[in-house]
């Protein structure tokens, strides 16, 4: 065949198939490493599609096969070619692979493929049509190159049979597929060979007719050039995200990114199920009977994918059982022992109709059945191979079993019965709840309806409450891949108390967090875990722990896994109002919800200053997370103690505060719009009159410590930070230690992937060493002090620098490790070789900590009442601690309490005299006293009339009163009054002084009327 070669001389190769052999004869004797520096030579004259994969050189008598993409090469004598015809096997279609998971021909088939999608789609070609042609297409060019058609048919078909200028390929492609879909006894007998040798195909994938693109000379160069490509490199495991990404140019940019290697399917399967199997096949060894016992069972496994999209889990999940099955007729059918001929029609049991799935969009739903179909073709070619007989399930009669729907409104049992599905598998959608479109929000509150506070959960968690609903009364076992806010913070509380109370789930098997990414361009990573469960218990619980999240993960044995992913009982941590142990209570800092006009940066502080000077009184240093982080210098105008002449005498901060309040008023909450009239202060305060610990309430991931550090009093924090008064350098020392940090990385919230720390969840909760000794805890104190002095070293520089993970000075990093062993220490003498181990150890503390606080399983009431009396209530309250109820012989209100939350509540039934009110509130302030708790809900809403006796009484004698029996703690009343009603006290001439002197906030109190229990509720537990 004349070639061009390099510099324009013309060449002639003794063969070349394009895109795939070239072959070069020299006389016998002849140095065949010339002949292969000969045939390279041809290739500038070569198109980059018309390249080949082999060369094949001789001299008659001896043979070299080169393998260019293996980089092997195979050398042999004439007299043996016999032995080495597997060699040749890709003149078939058929070629072994290994599939990388990342390999670059996915991306060259993906740009090939969108090449083709952009000139249809430029020529006004769209839609569905486009897209099903694509699948088409795409079908066939795998088919030519895996043995399903012959050896480049696609090709020579589009070549040889089709115009060059494209004005007949439309056409030709429509008769193309209608054979593909016809039995050979339906076909014309008129056709021609290069159609009746297609194989019926089937399965509904040429079924539907539509118009056909109008193809020109360049649309269908495009169309050949995609035939030269090798498709059976790519894997079928990909095959539907390859498609999705055609369709998509961001995605097909990226390839790699958007669908889930192998690898990390393989972690869900392998702990699923796919490890027990290959135990219990090495365990039958070459007993038939076991064997055959195994195999029956391959042959009755289904699973169910609920949200497949193009379905990479079912492809691989099948290819590793139909690996399994083959590795059990090798055992079985050996070919020394098997007979001459072996049945595989009667052998291969496993069939695609074992898998199910859901699916939310039509189109990956379609691409993921034609996926399966190649998968099966190529592990069929692979039994071929093995046994010596060629085996194709041809026409396609079976499919898996892939529904078009949304997983959150289908009835899974409609899909895949329960008494025939085996395991329950996948990686559903990973969408924050801050990211939820309202239709997703509206699924959640379906899937969760009377489970509190689910609109916290990430939409994930549906599927985990579906799953566990479905697999009720049944031995499926079930594994998702999810990101890892299930198993941390306050998700873990709702999601899996819902889970294990209501249905009673086993953790089997669980990948602690990893990083769950393909090394591909414009990849982002996200942070998973992998859970199995089930409702019985398991064998035995499988850990898998990362060092780094980009490690290998290191299994092990447990007893039980807990859902935060620990090996401990099924403790579930709840926001507590409450330090579990006594320690100084934690607050939020101070809440402008001022606009910014409170707040000012140096330029505006300076400015301000120029104009009123005076005004210098009133201004003090501002921190939230970020200026405490990162040394950013910010003010604040504090005008708690401005007397009205003063503001008077400032204009421009009276500008500000006008500022305020407008911003206030124009709010869209009420409780906002109720503080336009205290303009000039923050809307909530809680700056000490001592110096304090100051936490940021959000850190970065990649910091091993939240920096953590003492603060002036003068410098006002901001609520995105959590403060504590009065601490000592031993509570810091704890709090900064590695104890701590293990603690909050498990149990607090997120803000994407950053760390926001919680008071009610983290700290409130945190097992502080129970007793330790005066050398521990000055032990303690120093290693602190040590940490703050190793800080100050570096004066000029912000504690982000300081903490980065790459660049944290050595003698930091030296005083945090001798604080973590002092810490260590207060706890036990043993070291913690691993997060996990401190987890485990913290988790247990925890148990015993709060065990003491669960009431006894009967408690019966006291024979005889007394005025205040305690009795076990269920008031539409799910927590496992039970309310007390306060119920005075002459009163008209019912008090419960709630540990969890530390609110007490106190509801009126109805109008009382004023003996019986004042009775009321009595038995409301015993009962505070008595639960140590400060925060009350007191609902007046079925108090109708207007008392000033009543009011007056609540202002000027109990309301002081209770502020003395409550000190130092500060109370905080949310009333809870009709509109009607406050309507009235706020407007009669009679009640407005009293209200206005109650509803003060300068008063050492916070009382607030409220219309909405709900809204209540927040503002006292915030």
């Amino acid at each position: 065949m004349p070639i061009k070669k390099l510099g324009g001389k013309q060449g002639f190769a003794d063969l070349l198939w394009k895109g795939t052999l070239l072959v070069e004869h020299k006389s016998l004797g002849r140095d065949l490493d010339k002949a292969f520096a000969q045939a390279k030579d041809y290739f500038p004259g070569l198109q980059d599609y018309e390249l080949p994969k082999y060369i094949l050189v001789s001299d008659f008598a001896r043979f070299r096969l080169h393998d260019l993409e293996e980089g092997t090469q195979h050398e042999f004598a004439l007299h043996e070619l016999h032995q080495h015809l597997h060699l040749f096997s890709f003149i078939t279609g058929y070629q072994k692979r290994q599939y990388a998971a990342e390999d670059p021909a996915n991306i060259e088939a993906a740009e090939l493929m969108g090449r083709l999608h952009d000139q249809l789609l430029a020529n006004g070609y769209a839609g569905h049509k486009l897209e099903v042609l694509l699948v088409r297409i795409l079908f066939c060019l795998f088919a030519e190159d895996t043995a399903i058609f012959e050896k480049d048919a696609f090709r020579v078909f589009l070549e040889e049979h089709t115009r060059p200028d494209g004005s007949d390929v439309g056409g030709q492609l429509a008769q193309w597929f209608s054979v593909l879909d016809q039995a050979e006894g339906q076909r014309q007998r008129t056709l021609p060979d290069y159609l009746r040798a297609l194989p019926y195909v089937n399965g509904s994938l040429f079924t539907e007719f539509f118009a056909f693109p109008a193809f020109d000379d360049a649309l269908r160069q495009q169309l050949i050039r995609c035939t030269y490509f090798d498709w059976s490199r790519i894997s079928p495991a990909i095959f539907g995200s390859l498609f999705q990404s055609v369709t998509d140019p961001v995605k097909r940019r990226n390839l790699g990114a958007h669908y889930t290697s192998e690898a990390n399917i393989l972690k869900v399967i392998q702990g699923l199920f796919l490890d027990e199997l290959r135990q219990e096949l090495d365990a039958a060894g070459l007993n038939r009977p076991r064997l055959d016992a195994l195999h029956r069972r391959l042959e009755r496994i289904c699973f169910l994918d609920p949200s497949c999209g193009c379905g990479n889990f079912l492809v691989v999940t099948y290819r590793e059982l139909r690996l399994l099955e083959l590795e059990i007729l090798k055992r079985q059918y050996r070919r020394e022992n098997a007979p001459q001929t072996v049945n595989l029609n009667l052998f291969a049991r496993v069939q695609v109709d074992q898998a199910y799935g859901i699916e939310v969009e039509e189109f990956p739903a379609r691409i993921a059945e034609v996926a399966m179909w190649l998968m099966d073709h190529q592990l069929n070619l692979r039994l071929s191979e093995t046994f010596g007989e060629l085996y194709v399930r041809l026409p396609l009669t079976r499919t898996a079993r892939i529904i078009h729907g949304n997983a959150l409104t289908t009835d899974w049992k409609t899909v895949a019965p329960k008494d025939q599905l085996t395991y329950i598998l996948g990686n559903p959608p990973f969408i924050g709840q801050h990211f939820q479109t309202d239709e997703q929000k509206a699924e959640m509150a379906r899937i969760f309806s009377g489970v509190g506070s689910a609109g916290q959960l990430d939409y994930v968690a549906a599927w985990y409450l579906k799953a566990a609903r479905y697999i009720q009364g049944t031995d499926v076992k079930v594994a998702f891949v999810s990101t890892n806010s299930i198993t941390q913070g306050e998700q873990v509380g709702i999601l899996w108390g819902e889970m294990l109370r209501r249905y009673h789930i086993k953790i089997h098997f669980a990948h602690r967090t990893f990083r769950w990414s393909n090394e591909a361009r414009g990849n982002a990573a996200v942070y998973c875990v992998i859970v199995g469960f089930g409702v019985n218990s398991p064998k035995q619980a499988v850990l898998y722990e990362y060092q780094t999240v980009k490690s290998t993960p290191l299994a092990r044995v447990v007893p039980r896994i807990n859902p935060y992913l620990v090996d401990t009982d099924d403790t579930l941590v709840l926001n507590r109002a409450k330090p579990l142990c006594p320690v100084p209570p934690i607050l939020w800092g101070s809440k402008p919800t001022d606009g910014g006009n409170l707040i000012m940066s140096d330029d505006e502080k300076n400015e301000l200053l120029k104009k009123e000077p005076a005004s210098a009184k009133f201004i003090r240093p501002l921190t939230g997370a970020r200026e405490f982080l990162y040394n950013e210098p910010r003010w604040c105008l504090w005008l708690v103690n401005a007397s009205p002449s003063e503001l008077k005498a400032l204009p421009e901060v009276m500008k500000r505060v006008e500022a305020v309040k407008e911003f206030r008023a124009a709010s869209k909450a009420a409780s906002t719009r109720d503080y336009a009239k205290f303009a000039t202060l923050f809307r909530q305060r809680a700056q000490p009159d001592t110096d304090y610990l100051i936490i940021p309430g959000v850190s970065s991931e990649n910091r091993k410590y939240i920096p953590i550090g003492f603060m002036s009093s003068e410098v006002i924090a901001t609520d995105l930070c959590r403060i504590i008064p009065d601490a000592t350098p031993y509570l810091f020392g704890i709090l900064t230690s590695q104890m701590h940090m293990a603690w909050m990385r498990q149990v607090c919230g997120r803000l994407k992937s950053d760390f926001r720390y919680s008071g009610t969840l983290v700290y409130n909760n945190f097992p502080f060493p129970p007793t330790p000794s005066p050398k521990q805890t000055t032990a303690v104190e120093a290693a602190a002090q040590q940490v703050l002095a190793a800080r100050a070293q570096f004066p000029q520089e912000s504690l982000a620098a300081l903490y980065d993970s790459l660049s944290m000075p050595p003698a930091l990093v030296k005083a945090h490790q001798q604080l973590d062993k002092a810490v260590d220490l207060c706890y036990r003498l043993a070291a913690f070789p691993t997060e996990l181990s401190r987890l485990e150890f913290l988790f247990e503390q925890y148990r015993q900590l709060q065990a003491p606080l669960l009431p006894p399983a009967t408690k019966k009431p006291p024979a005889r009442p007394n005025p205040l009396f305690s009795l076990p209530l269920r008031i539409g309250w799910k927590h496992p601690l039970r309310p007390t109820a306060y119920m005075p012989d002459f009163s008209s209100i019912l008090l419960s309490y709630r540990p969890d939350l530390d609110v007490l509540t106190g509801r009126w039934s109805a109008d009382s005299p004023l003996a019986g009110i004042r009775a009321d509130y009595e038995a409301v302030l015993v009962a505070g006293r008595t639960h140590h708790t400060a925060r009350w809900l007191l609902d007046v809403r079925r108090r109708v009339q207007l008392s000033v006796d009543v009011l007056g009484w609540v202002t000027h004698d109990w309301l002081p009163r209770t502020i003395v029996a409550l000190a130092p703690a500060r109370p905080r009343m949310a009333y809870l009054i009709t509109p009607a009603r406050e309507q009235a006290f706020l407007s009669n001439a009679v009640t407005q002084p009293d209200m206005q002197h109650i509803l003060d906030p300068a008063r050492p109190y916070d009382l607030r009327l409220f219309n909405d229990e709900g809204e209540a509720m927040r503002w006292l537990t915030s």
